[in-house]
């Protein structure tokens, strides 16, 4: 490089080196020491600023700037403390002439002397400001979730509760470890929880499905199958939400209770036109008849194909709930229909009620009632199985005789406006009616003027109760 800063003469790694390297002369015949004002105007020529030729060095130091006052660094944090840092020192390093010198941060408030007044530090404490503004004051003991209890950790919003009873559950309330997955059956998997919603006519729909406390922390698929169907459009829409139960400790359960859903779904779906005019009709016996026989056909593809699998056909078994909901808003009947245990109930006026019809138990022979004989009507309007001592010939679904299956179990009722229907599998229907508090908590939380949203009706239906773990499936329909 010339010493008038001009193009560099050999390679450009030559030219940083000479730029940077101690050893060589500085630019410009002067015989001051090196330093970094010599370097910066050597290095502002070669980027276009030329320094005049005949100024000599004493102009330069003359012309340039004094150097501000250094600004003792604030001691602040415990790095600062240490006197490593030289005179001037700025971010780290050595300030350079052009660089402004930092501003002074301020200093710490002093009080004057004297006595403060009573309650002053506490209200200092709480308007001092925060990343986020003024900190909130911080509450002396945890949120009671139940009388004389409490139970740390993060809030729940307002009204919801985490569980209910003598205390908590045994298992954490968040999922803990996955089922097992094979990769070429992933169809095969099971979601930990559904969640689904609908508002037709004057009824709004929410159903839930969610895996066990139990299923969740050892890793199983959730048994219970949830399904919820639109079939037609318009006033003539139906719809239908079924749900299911696998059998307890069989490896095929959730595919069982899927599949039973799927075959009521269809079968169903299909006739959905006949249904719902006799929906509309408020035809209860032809009703009663007809999904009884589309159960009981679902029924048995389950038990053939556990016959087709060599199990035996508890091993490969469900039970089954169903709830239609016409669309025409003129139309108040729901229909509720199924065989298994579960639970069905009615919010009115604040209070439950257990809709679940009853069903008596049958001796093992004797005949079941509404299996597969000649329908007859009922003084009610209900067409009943009759034992007329006619054999039934057997069922094209089913290989043999088998012993007596759960009854098939109708409901149709009229709503009221402000009603609230909740159809529940077993894992919801046995803590709701072994632990009063519960069902006191969902009546206050559903008796508002509105329906609860997605999230808030999954948050309510996992309200935990201790000694209660498993799979919880529920739907509930609010009457406008």
């Amino acid at each position: 490089m010339s010493q008038q800063g001009g193009r560099p003469t050999g390679r450009e790694d030559d030219w940083w080196g000479q730029l940077y390297d101690d050893s060589t002369t500085d630019t410009g015949p002067t015989a001051a020491p090196d330093s970094l004002d010599d370097r910066f105007a050597s290095a502002a020529g070669t980027v276009g600023r030329r320094p005049v030729a005949d100024d000599p060095p004493e102009r330069e130091a003359r012309d340039a700037p004094p150097p501000p006052p250094a600004v003792p660094p604030q001691r602040n944090r415990p790095e600062d403390v240490a006197p490593s840092r030289p005179p001037g020192a700025y971010g780290g390093r050595v300030r350079a002439p052009w660089e402004p010198p930092p501003a002074a941060p301020p200093g710490p408030v002093t009080f004057p002397p004297g006595p403060m007044p009573p309650g002053f530090e506490e209200r200092a404490a709480r308007r001092a400001p925060g990343p986020g503004g003024p900190t909130p004051p911080v509450p002396t003991s945890a949120p009671s979730v139940g009388p004389g209890r409490a139970e740390p950790g993060p809030v729940a919003p307002v009204g919801r509760r985490a569980y209910v009873g003598s205390g908590p559950p045994t298992y954490d309330a968040e999922p803990t470890a996955l089922p097992a997955a094979d990769p070429d059956e992933l169809d095969d998997l099971v979601p930990d929880t559904v969640l689904d919603g609908a508002r037709y006519g004057v009824c709004t729909l929410r159903a839930v499905s969610v895996r066990g406390d139990s299923a969740r922390f050892r890793g199983e698929p959730r048994r219970d199958a949830l399904l919820v169907a639109r079939f037609g459009s318009g006033e003539h829409a139906l719809v239908l939400v079924a749900m299911a139960t696998g059998a307890r400790a069989t490896p095929g359960a959730h595919r069982a209770a899927a599949e039973v859903c799927q075959w009521i779904g269809r079968a169903v779906g299909r006739s959905h036109a006949r249904l719902v005019e006799d929906l509309r009709a408020a035809r209860r016996g032809d009703l009663k008849s007809g999904l009884h026989r589309l159960t009981d056909r679902s029924l048995g593809k389950l038990r053939a194909t556990a016959a087709e699998q060599g199990l035996a056909p508890e091993e490969y078994a469900a039970t089954l709930r169903c709830l239609l909901l016409p669309a025409d808003p003129a139309c108040r009947t729901r229909v509720f229909f199924g065989a298994g245990t579960g639970g069905l109930f009615r919010l009115r006026g604040g209070q439950w009620q257990d809709l679940e019809p009853e069903v008596t138990e049958t001796p093992a022979g004797e005949a079941v009632v509404g299996f597969g004989s000649p329908p007859a009507e009922t003084p009610e309007g209900d067409r009943l199985t009759m034992d007329l001592g006619i054999p039934t010939p057997p069922s094209p679904y089913e290989p043999a005789p088998e012993p007596p299956r759960e009854p098939f179990r109708f409901r149709a009722s009229l709503a009221r406006p402000g009603d609230v229907l909740l159809m529940c599998t077993a894992g919801l229907a046995e803590p709701f009616g072994g632990e009063p508090e519960l069902a006191a908590h969902l009546a206050d939380r559903w008796s508002g003027p509105e329906p609860p949203g997605l999230a808030a009706f999954l948050a309510d239906a996992q309200v935990r109760v201790k000694g209660y773990a498993d799979d919880r499936t529920a739907a509930a329909v609010w009457e406008a």
